[in-house]
This record gives structure tokens, sequence and C-alpha cells, in this order.
């Protein structure tokens, strides 16, 4: 279902989730990627790997790419968005303090959730969000409050790179974030788009 050139990610992009942290906000978006081979679908196995010892979930919003975007404007963004999907931006969190870097704690595979399906003709600048971890709710916002909304993303990576149909923005998560462990069953549900949900396995 989902088969992007690449994902790009935003951190830090929740207003709640700064806060949580007492962090500064950011300028302008923080950027990284993850690789095509982090992505999973809905109900299939997310695997903690053995170089990790603290999963983390992050429940966000995802913007699907419809057609080819290069230097688009905010206003004309939307045109170029072909739908809205939950994901979940797995995280070595011990991994990421490590290496003072992101790209070795975000790019395990199946660090990439996506699903349930592509939703067209939402807003997306005001959808219930939250995640649950053996329902058990761990992180619940709006997407109202990120800092940098959707069509501002689009509008800014469509500046540095092409972004190609199919292409995936993760678009930050919000308060909340946490561990994950074996056994554990994992939900992103976002209004009008419904519920991602998969479970944890440690390989044998």
């Amino acid at each position: 279902m989902f088969h992007p050139t690449k994902i790009i990610a935003i951190g830090l992009n929740y207003l709640d989730h700064a806060r949580e942290f007492n962090m500064e906000l950011p300028a302008y978006p923080l950027i990284f990627m993850k690789p095509q081979t982090a992505v999973i679908g809905n109900a299939e196995t997310i695997i903690y790997p053995p170089q990790t010892k603290e999963l983390h979930y992050e429940g966000e919003l995802a913007i699907v790419i419809g057609k080819k975007t290069r230097n688009v404007t905010v206003e004309n963004a939307e045109h170029y968005i072909a739908g809205y999907t939950c994901a979940n931006d797995i995280t070595a969190r011990d991994l990421q303090r490590m290496d003072g870097q992101w790209t070795r704690s975000k790019s395990f595979d199946t660090f990439c959730p996506l699903g349930p399906k592509i939703a067209k003709n939402i807003d997306p600048t005001n959808l219930a969000i939250a995640t649950r971890v053996n329902g058990i709710t761990k992180q619940k916002s709006n997407t109202n409050q990120m800092i940098f909304n959707v069509f501002q993303l689009v509008s800014f990576i469509s500046g540095i790179m092409t972004l190609m149909p199919g292409d995936i923005i993760i678009t930050g998560t919000p308060s909340g974030v946490g561990e994950l462990q074996a056994g554990d069953t994992v939900e992103v549900e976002i209004e009008e788009i419904g519920i991602l949900k998969n479970t944890v396995m440690r390989l044998a």
C-alpha cells in the first residue's frame, strides 16, 4: 500500500511536546529521514532490535504526497497532497541520546508503521490524535497543536528536495511519548482516518 521513495520526518512540532521537555520552539521545521525499509503496514509486527534497550512510540499524522512536488507555496501545497494516514515513528531512544543525531535510532526495519488507510478530503489542521499502549491512552492531543502545519511543511520540504508521488511526511508527535515492551500492542488513532495497530516482538 505504501511505497515511498523517502520518508521525511519532523522533530519537535507540537507545542505540548515542546513544553513537556521544556524546549525552545524551533524557528523552522527540524527534519530528518527514515528509510523505505522501515515501513510496515497496519497489523504488522514491530521488531524490537537487540541493539536497543529503550524502544519508544511516537504517534503522528502522516502526509502522503500525490504528485511531483518542488518549490510549492504554502497556499498551493494542498494540491500536491494525496491524503493522510496514521504513523508511528518508532525510536530507539537510548541510541538517539548516545549518537547525538537521529539516523540510527529511527531507521531500523519496521520503525515506520503506516495505516490503516489513506484518508482524503479532511481538514488536517484540526484532528484529534491519540496513542494507546495495551489499551491505555498515552498520548492525547490535536493537530491544531502543531507548530508548523501540514501545508507549511510541504512547502518547506519541497524547497529542499523534490517530493515524489507516494512519499511520506510524518509531522511530529505530541506529548506523552514513552516506552514499548515486547508483547505490547500499540495503537495510533487519528480522527477521520482510523486506527493503526501493531504489536511488538523481539527476535529469538
